[in-house]
């Protein structure tokens, strides 16, 4: 076993679940769903500690998991989840009430998450996670940075592409928009960044106030 696929297996096996968490991917798992790894919920949960959020998006609701994650950092917090699919907002609210989650902390939105965005209040977040169609990554993001407040934080899961990302081989289009997000958000003077590579990977973007 390489190094670093000894260090993410011990990354993932030393992160603690709350079980709450645990019970929603279970519920995720049955209907087909892909949520966020319990490493990456970790890290976001801490972002949003950090951030004392209270204002969240996410975009894809990965049936409940990743706004569970959300909230088990920023407890205050309300959270807005946009999803297309009816069946992943329906077990995402059964989740969150199995978690005595308060109604009044969670908006369920049903739509395309490019009808949505565009409706919603800019610089009113504080966190935007994207966790939607991978086909559609620049424009979710390029929404998310609008949506966030000045030093507001856009998470994206996934941007590894299962390795895809760091094959030159690979050129489809998914892969090939995950990389350009990567390079042109770590050059740019708008935001701070930074990769994650634990786990199925995370793109953290901070908006740079301006002056």
């Amino acid at each position: 076993m390489g190094e670093h696929s000894a260090n993410h297996r011990f990354a993932s096996e030393v992160t603690s679940e709350p079980d709450h968490i645990t019970r929603a991917r279970a519920h995720a798992l049955e209907i087909g769903a892909a949520p966020i790894s319990a490493t990456v919920g970790a890290q976001c949960a801490v972002l949003a500690a950090t951030s004392r959020a209270l204002n969240i998006v996410e975009i894809g609701t990965g049936a409940g998991v990743s706004g569970l994650w959300l909230l088990h950092g920023a407890p205050r917090a309300t959270l807005t989840t946009i999803d297309k699919e009816p069946e992943h907002l329906g077990v995402a609210r059964q989740s969150f009430a199995e978690a005595k989650i308060p109604a009044a902390r969670a908006r369920f939105i049903t739509g395309r998450a490019s009808e949505v965005l565009p409706r919603m209040n800019e610089a009113s977040y504080d966190i935007v996670l994207v966790d939607a169609d991978p086909e559609g990554v620049i424009d979710y993001v390029e929404h998310g940075l609008r949506l966030v407040r000045a030093g507001g934080t856009v998470l994206i899961p996934r941007v590894l592409a299962n390795g895809g990302v760091s094959d030159p081989v690979r050129r489809d289009a998914v892969t090939t928009a995950f990389r350009t997000l990567i390079q042109e958000t770590q050059a740019s003077p708008a935001v701070i960044g930074a990769l994650s590579i634990v786990g199925e990977g995370l793109l953290q973007l901070t908006t740079v106030p301006t002056e």
